[in-house]
């Protein structure tokens, strides 16, 4: 795939089946987030793969941070059922440290872009994904699991596998005009 098609026409999928990458493919992704812009070469980024057994213990750890937190059982339930939206999770957590140079926020924004680098690259390898966030990468418990600091930030759970259906209308461009200025 054209690496400017794979761009200008990116869409998450939030409907994933098996299989999940693996193997070179996995180890694509991993490198493409590794490739993120990373001012002084601090590398804030930690990538978390949830698969297999690891979805049913983020779906227990969800479901007793909703019910810590008083949800109603629709939302509990909901929690409960959201790591089976894809056969794999990678959790990704901005590392951060001091440094005079780069400020917290870049480090954050480092580990955004890795997020998309990676769902980039499993488009451009067959699979799919969709990057989500909310209030889960800021729960006390959520944060522990991961092994956060004061100072990390999880950007979000990255959600993998093969999209189940084929996406047959065409993205439309957008008129940019209105996000554009020179100065």
């Amino acid at each position: 795939m054209d690496a400017l098609d794979l761009l200008v026409n990116r869409r998450s999928a939030s409907r994933l089946s098996e299989p999940a990458p693996a193997g070179e493919a996995l180890e694509n992704i991993m490198r493409a987030g590794m490739r993120a812009p990373d001012h002084g070469t601090m590398q804030p980024w930690r990538f978390i793969v949830i698969e297999n057994e690891g979805r049913e213990r983020f779906s227990a750890l969800l479901e007793n941070a909703a019910r810590e937190d008083r949800m109603e059982e629709k939302a509990i339930e909901k929690a409960k059922q959201s790591p089976f939206r894809a056969p794999m999770i990678i959790t990704v957590v901005a590392h951060c440290e001091e440094n005079a140079k780069v400020p917290h926020w870049e480090q954050v924004v480092s580990a955004g872009c890795a997020v998309m680098a990676m769902q980039m690259a499993a488009l451009a390898q067959g699979f799919n994904g969709i990057w989500r966030s909310g209030a889960w990468t800021e729960h006390q418990d959520v944060r522990q699991a991961f092994d956060c600091r004061e100072q990390d930030v999880i950007v979000g759970f990255l959600y993998l596998g093969t999209p189940q259906l084929k996406s047959s209308t065409t993205v439309i461009p957008p008129d940019t005009a209105p996000f554009i200025r020179y100065f």
